[in-house]
């Protein structure tokens, strides 16, 4: 399993200098590195090579390749036709060519997040550094498993309980019918396998976003006001996902440039700009991104013995959070995102009695 490695921040160019000198930095410690970047000028750019769909060697142990979503999507369409026929007898989209197919919108992001997927359980690399958009955009991808979960679990469960599930589940005569006039073979067993395969695909998405060995993002920032808060902003949508942000990484000439008020508790590294190709400057000032990660605050904390849920969300204010319970479990709102906390058994199902927001944690008792 890779450390997968990605950069947040308003300032892209400075996101993919950053992105680029990690990148070398693992590689000369002996790691085995994939550089994976969107289908934009930048990254070619500063690297000074072309790069491709397919993972190009561009220096030793280090790997760079390029997220063509058009190429991609052809790619995982073949293997949607492959599952569709080993569940239906007579598959309806053999005849729809993947070369045929449009990038919709939102589809890029589901597209780069099974990329980078399969490249971690491919074995080949140490450690797997993505460049991409550094904003909202990139959270709700990384955050897709945990999203993506809550509809399979919540309306895998409605159609259980539905008279259609029930019947499906329970009668001698509607599961031939099924068969024999749709040419599927639809039974309880059957609907629970695709399904289960889902499910252990975002279980083990989730596990990998929860552990900071496994994923961490780092926030890139200039002195500029807005960098700063946007980046702060970055940083409080990241927990609602569930990301460790491991520090941030100010690009400053000035060494004596202070921040610490507005990241406090996250280390600060202040590094040089890159210019002409010269890297070593910034990899010389580039933090250990493992340890830092390690010693993050965790985006959430379940207590079962004290009945408390506490998640870190700064950028925000108490105005900003915004808690309900309708069902099962816990929705809190801060910004344009929404996370849908899953309980243990101990909690699941128990009401809220109290909430605070207090030194950027939001505090929830049972």
């Amino acid at each position: 399993m890779a450390l997968i490695l990605t950069f947040l921040g308003k300032n892209g160019i400075a996101r993919s200098k950053i992105a680029i000198a990690a990148a070398k930095l693992l590689a000369s410690q002996g790691k085995r590195v994939l550089l994976a970047g969107l289908a934009e000028p930048t990254l070619p750019i500063l690297l000074e090579t072309t790069l491709s769909p397919d993972p190009q060697e561009i220096a030793p142990n280090l790997q760079a390749v390029q997220f063509q979503a058009s190429v991609l999507l052809e790619r995982n369409w073949e293997e949607v036709k492959k599952l569709e026929a080993q569940y239906l007898r007579t598959p309806i989209l053999k005849e729809v060519y993947g070369q045929e197919l449009v990038v919709l919108p939102g589809m890029d992001n589901a597209l780069a997040l099974n990329a980078i997927r399969e490249y971690d359980a491919s074995g080949k690399y140490d450690a797997i550094i993505y460049d991409g958009a550094g904003d909202a955009a990139t959270l709700r991808m990384l955050g897709m498993p945990e999203s993506l979960s809550w509809y399979v679990r919540r309306f895998r469960q409605l159609f259980a309980n539905s008279d259609l599930g029930k019947a499906i589940s329970e009668s001698p005569l509607i599961q031939p019918l099924i068969t024999s006039l749709f040419n599927v073979n639809w039974t309880a067993d059957n609907f629970s396998l695709p399904t289960n395969q889902v499910n252990n695909f975002l279980d083990q998405g989730k596990a990998a976003l929860g552990d900071p060995q496994r994923v961490a993002a780092f926030l890139v920032t200039t002195p500029d006001p807005i960098d700063v808060d946007s980046s702060r902003y970055l940083w409080g949508t990241a927990q609602q996902v569930g990301l460790t942000i491991g520090g941030a990484i100010l690009v400053s000439a000035d060494q004596s440039t202070n921040l610490s008020a507005e990241f406090s508790p996250l280390p600060i590294s202040i590094v040089p700009d890159v210019f002409n190709s010269e890297w070593q400057p910034l990899i010389d000032a580039l933090p250990n991104f493992v340890e830092q990660a390690l010693k993050a605050p965790k985006p959430i904390e379940i207590d079962v013995h004290n009945r408390q849920v506490r998640l870190f969300l700064p950028g925000f204010d108490k105005k900003q959070v915004k808690l309900t319970q309708s069902g099962p479990e816990v929705t809190i709102e801060a910004g344009d995102h929404r996370r849908n906390i899953f309980l243990p058994p101990a909690l699941s199902g128990k009401p809220v009695t109290g909430a605070k927001f207090q030194n950027s944690y939001l505090i929830i008792s049972f």
